[in-house]
Parts: structure tokens; sequence; C-alpha cells
């Protein structure tokens, strides 16, 4: 599994055509004038956020990003980026669907949340065009390639807080893309109460499950193209580290510059572990459960795996947001327990 695991296509690059586009939709509006006093969703976009400290000051990978005033009409195309606005009182007028959920574009743990659903933009290829008609004053990206034409042809429409340094390949956690995006919004603070609160449920989780300690686990996915395992740096390796357990070693040797290495049939036993958990991914569950080879892993042999049947455990898991990860934490962390005290 490349680093697209969740998608089987790689991110093509911007094309020079649609960077033109853009330019010539941005000096329509331009000439239209900003229609943001009159936009009732625009108004309450970032409601409860206007005591915010500006101009914020936001480090990515791309340079400081300056966000001078509060930003009204968001658009969240990273990875997990609508939910946190949505987390910290804003409203985006845009967002990417990445999983894909359908409807607003989040997971169950969000439902409710939006006052009016968010036009739906791509994912590894956003159009750039509908992206400039929603006249966004800010833009957010922090969890996505990393893709440098990406971020040149967003930057052109609106200020664009990308991903920050080391953050390529969706290599970033909740607690910094929380921290990002409250900066750009202006509610630092409100961020930090966020990531504590979510702190002490991890850390109420691991206390109430010491058999977590030190155990191995191997956390990956199959999709139509084959299986694979997630390596250090990424969310839901994060999510497990947190509950005391420890990445697979002879997975995490393989690591690369992506989030996860592919495994191929014939070397399945490297999902072996004191724990194996397995997602399916655009594939039923069975496909992974009913596999021969799979049923040969000696963790699987054993009793001591997962298969996510359930599709929202699954994505809440895969999601690693600020609201997915305490939904998580509740659905997964008795699973985890049960396999483990075997």
């Amino acid at each position: 599994m490349n680093a697209s695991a969740s998608r089987t296509r790689r991110p093509r690059r911007a094309s020079v055509l649609a960077a033109g586009a853009v330019a010539a939709l941005l000096v329509g509006l331009s000439a239209c004038g900003s229609s943001d006093d009159s936009d009732s969703s625009a108004s309450s976009a970032s409601e409860g956020a206007s005591a915010g400290a500006f101009p914020a000051k936001v480090a990515t990978k791309f340079g400081e990003v300056t966000v001078d005033k509060q930003p009204r009409r968001i658009v969240a195309l990273g990875w997990g980026d609508a939910e946190t606005v949505l987390a910290l009182g804003g409203q985006p007028v845009g967002a990417s669907d990445w999983l894909p959920f359908g409807g607003e574009g989040v997971g169950p743990w969000a439902k409710g949340m939006y006052d009016k659903k968010p036009e739906l933009i791509g994912t590894m290829e956003p159009e750039f065009e509908k992206i400039a008609s929603l006249q966004p004053d800010l833009i957010l990206d922090t969890k996505s390639s990393g893709d440098q034409t990406r971020y040149d042809t967003l930057k052109k429409i609106a200020p664009t807080v990308g991903v920050p340094k080391g953050g390529d390949q969706y290599k970033l956690s909740w607690e910094q893309q929380t921290t990002m995006i409250a900066a750009a919004m202006g509610v630092p603070e409100k961020g930090e109460k966020l990531i504590a609160e979510t702190e002490k449920k991890f850390e109420a989780a691991a206390k109430a499950h010491p058999e977590f300690k030190d155990k191995t686990i191997t956390v990956g996915s199959r999709t139509s193209e084959g299986f694979g395992v997630y390596v250090g740096g990424t969310g839901r390796i994060d999510f497990v580290e947190r509950l005391g357990f420890e990445n697979n070693p002879k997975a995490e040797a393989q690591a690369g510059e992506g989030f996860s290495v592919s495994v191929s049939k014939e070397n399945l036993d490297l999902l072996d572990a004191d724990l194996t958990v397995m997602a399916p991914i655009g594939i039923p569950a069975t496909d992974i459960s009913g596999d021969p080879l799979y049923k040969a892993v000696p963790s699987v042999k054993t009793g001591n795996d997962i298969v996510f049947d359930d599709q929202d455990i699954s994505q809440a898991f895969a999601t690693d947001s600020v609201l997915s990860v305490s939904y998580a934490l509740e659905k997964v962390v008795p699973l985890f327990a049960e396999k483990v005290a075997k």
C-alpha cells in the first residue's frame, strides 16, 4: 500500500491550465465585488471567535502564513480539516469529503454541527474554480500531500494554511491540526482546551487498560490493490501508541516517506503482532477475514486480531480529527481490551 492508502490514485499536480482558469475567475469575482456582508452563513462562519487577536500567524512548510482578520468564509480541504473547524465553532462554506461520508462530508461524530451544508470539493484533485467561486478568505489544507503546485494554486485564491514542516503525505497529528486551525481562526485558547480535554480521555483509557503497555500492534488495511500497514508519524499509529502499544517493529523498519507500506500476499506474516488490527477500504470486511493467507498469520490463528466490519468505527479510527478520536476511543478501546485479554 502506498501513501494514498485511502485512495487508489496519487494526486496529480495542478496544471497550468487550471491555474489560469482560477486566475480568470478571480478577476471576474473581484469585478463583481464581495458578498460577505450579505451572506448569513458566512457571517456565522466563526461565531464565537471574534475575540481572537489578528493578524494571526501560522507556521507551515511553505513559510509563515498571515491571516489579517477574522475569517468568515473558510474552505477546508485537508483530511479532517472541516471537522476541526466545526469543533472550534466555525462553519466551512466548502469542504473535502475524503473517506467519503457523503451528505455533509463529515462522520456521525460531527452530525448536526453544520448550520448549512457546505459545497463539497474534490480531494486529491480539488476543483480550483469551484473553490474560487466560494470567495474564501481562508483555505485550510493542513493534512494533505504537501504538494507545492497544489499549494501555489490555492494561495492565489486566498491565504492558505498548508502542511507544517515535516507534515507531507498526511503526516499530521490531530493536535497539530487543531493548533494550526485554531490559530488561523483566531481562537488558540479554544484549541488548547479541546486538545487538553481529548488528551485526558487518552490518559484515562491507558490507565484503565495497563495490559496494553508495550504490547506490539499492527494497524493495517486492505484495498482492491492489496494489503498494507501503517507506520509511525500517522494518526492511526499515534492513536494506539497513546494507549501504550508499540507499533510492529518489523513494519516500522520498512517505513519510507509515505504513511504506509505495502505488504505482498507472500509476506503477510509481517502483519503478525500481539494484536493485529485491519480495516477494509472500498472492499467487504470478509475479503480480509475470509482470506486463507490472512488466516494463516500467527496472531490471526490465535484469535488476536480485529477486522473492522463497522464502517463508522473504521472511519473514526482513520479520520483522526479532534472529534473522531473521542468517538474511536469509546468504540475501539473495548475491542482492543477483549483481544489483548485473551
